[in-house]
Order: C-alpha cells, then structure tokens, then sequence
C-alpha cells in the first residue's frame, strides 16, 4: 500500500485529560459535549500520516464535537490483524473499528471475525460509490499502482507494466518489500500472467533481481532512493507519488496500460467490537463529505462518495479519466487469502534471500 505504517502500537487519546498507557492527549471536547458524552470508539489504525489525518479530518471535527471520544489503537496491519485473530473467542474485543486494505478485509471477513455492515446505520452511505460498498467493510479512500520514473535516470517514458518490470533497467528499477503482494500482482500482469496467475510474475521479478534490481524495505526508503537518484523507475501508489512530488521528488506516473492495480482502504468492525455505535457514527464521519475532500488534499487519495468536490488540477493529479477508471484492477481477494503465506515465503526467501 501504500499507507504509512507505524510498527510501534500507541494509543492517542482525544478527549478528555487523563492520558492511557502515555498516550498523547490530541483533542478535548467543548463543555456542551463533554455533558452529553456518547462514549468511547477505540480504532486500529496505521500510524503516521494516515493517522494524523484521521484525526484532523475526521475526528476532532466531527466526532469529537458530537461528543465521542476516540481512542487510536496504532500498529501496523499484520500486528492488528494478528490481534483480531487471538481476540476471536473474546465475548468483547479490545477494538470497535479497524482500518485494513480491501484484500486485508476480506481475509478478516475469510476468517469468519468482522459484522456483516448494515447500511442503514450510515447515512452517508447514500453517496459512497458501489464498488466501495462492501458486506463486510467501507471503503474509505483509494488509488491506483502506477509506473513511477525518474525523467532525470529513464530516457523513454514507460507506458505499461511490462516497460517496468524490464530486466534490461538493471539496478535502475526499485521495488518495495512492504508490498509483496501488489509487485506480484503487477509482475504477473506485465509478463503476461494474471491476478490469479502469478507464476509468470514470480519467474520476471526473479529475472529483475539476477540483473540488478533494488528491493527498499518501505514507501519511505523507496522515496529516498528515488530522490537520490540510486534507481530510476519502479511502481506506487498514485497517490503517494502526488505526495512526493509536493515534497520536491522529482518523479513522473503513468497509468499502465494493462490496467492499473486498485489500493482500496476501508474500514471493518470486528464481531465482538464493544461500541458497534461508535464504529458505524465513525464510518459514517468517514465518509462526509469535507472529510473526504480533505483527504483527497492532504493526502492525494480519491474520496470514495460521489458528493465530495475535487478541484480540475488536484484530480488531474491524483484521480484517472473515467477509462481508467473502467480499467482500474482488483486483486482476487480469495486467490491472495489462500496462497498469502507461501506468496511471502517465496518473495523472503527466493527474492529477497
């Protein structure tokens, strides 16, 4: 993905004075609030950006003043998705909502752990796009695995997925650890497999690898090599790149033409979630109209409901014409559950090793 992971588990507390476990107190409610107090939505969370801008996009200006108190429980999604797991037999969990990718999601939902959602419960679902409405989880924002380059290191503008994952970049083609299963994805499609077929995709990135190519543990490492020109093309996130180049990073993005990979975020609750109140007053926050504009501003991610307003320039940036749109690709959710676990041994030990 994508979004910003912090491996480290924090809990920010945004109501109220009393801090738990040292979190940090990032908002209090008016008077008016704090006397009709609804109660306490603890959310998993990425940590980083995303959940700074949850916060000030969603939380503190909505939820918050209609008197919830929100509690951000911070670690990466394995951590959380590990944790939902062990707290499966617990007649009460230890989390309300929690934030996962489309793929994550229905691998919660293959585990039999999350509420089938009820629509009715969020009002703002009205607007939220078809392919964002889920039966067990909301998507929240999402974006695209473009190719990314360097114009200053490639001298031909890539047009597909196949024009990356060329072996003849050597050490000039960069690709990220943290996304596995989306280079995978992406490898197979450009050597002609499909999202259900990565056999083709594995024997390309092994191909790659023997001529050069770099492997960065994050987003971050990622954009750093690019910025400091050690690679020269590679893939991401539409809106990362969006990010990147506001920071100063000289980077291009293409949409492939095989049809770009689709990043979808959203949001489950898990089955034994003790406040399902809150996690749907939350989904529904989520999906307001000025949070969803905002998101699509501080962080380059397409808002998921049809009512919010894109400025021309910024969606020219950050979203695709309606036939990418059309040609926008899926993961095979089944297909990743299944096989996610012999996927990441080939990548740890074949790839990396």
């Amino acid at each position: 993905m994508s979004i910003p992971r912090n491996k480290v588990s924090r809990r920010h507390i945004l109501q109220g004075a009393a801090a738990v476990g040292g979190a940090a107190v990032l908002g209090t409610l008016p008077r008016a609030a704090q006397a009709q107090s609804k109660g306490k939505v603890v959310v998993g969370t990425w940590g980083g950006d995303y959940a700074r801008l949850l916060n000030k996009n969603i939380e503190a200006p909505i939820l918050i003043p209609q008197g919830w108190e929100v509690v951000q429980d911070q670690a990466g999604d394995p951590q959380r998705r590990s944790k939902m797991l062990a707290e499966k037999r617990l007649p009460r969990g230890t989390t309300d909502i929690q934030g996962l990718s489309a793929v994550n999601m229905y691998q919660m939902h293959d585990a039999g752990i999350i509420e089938e959602i009820d629509y009715s419960k969020i009002p703002n679902s009205k607007n939220l796009l078809d392919s964002m409405k889920y039966p067990y989880g909301v998507g929240h924002i999402y974006s695209g695995k473009v190719g990314v380059y360097n114009p200053k290191a490639i001298d031909k503008k890539p047009a597909s997925y196949k024009d990356v994952f060329d072996p003849k970049w050597g050490d000039k083609l960069g690709i990220i650890d943290i996304q596995y299963q989306y280079t995978l994805v992406a490898a197979a499609l450009a050597a002609g497999g499909s999202i259900s077929n990565l056999e083709p995709g594995k024997k390309l990135l092994l191909e790659c690898k023997n001529a050069g190519m770099r492997i960065y543990p994050t987003n971050e490492a990622f954009a750093q090599g690019l910025k400091a020109e050690e690679f020269g093309i590679g893939v991401m996130w539409k809106a990362r790149v969006v990010q990147w180049q506001n920071a100063g990073v000289p980077v291009e993005a293409i949409t492939p033409s095989e049809g770009a990979l689709a990043y979808v975020s959203g949001f489950v609750i898990p089955k034994n979630a003790p406040n399902k109140d809150g996690a749907y007053a939350y989904m529904n926050a989520m999906l307001d109209k000025s949070a969803q504009e905002s998101f699509a501003i501080d962080m380059g991610y397409n808002p998921t409901v049809t009512n919010a307003a894109v400025a021309a320039d910024l969606n020219k940036r950050i979203g695709f014409t309606p036939d990418e749109i059309k040609k926008l690709v899926n993961l095979d959710y089944a297909y990743m559950t299944v096989n996610d676990v012999p996927l990441k041994e080939w990548w740890d030990k074949e790839l990396k090793g």
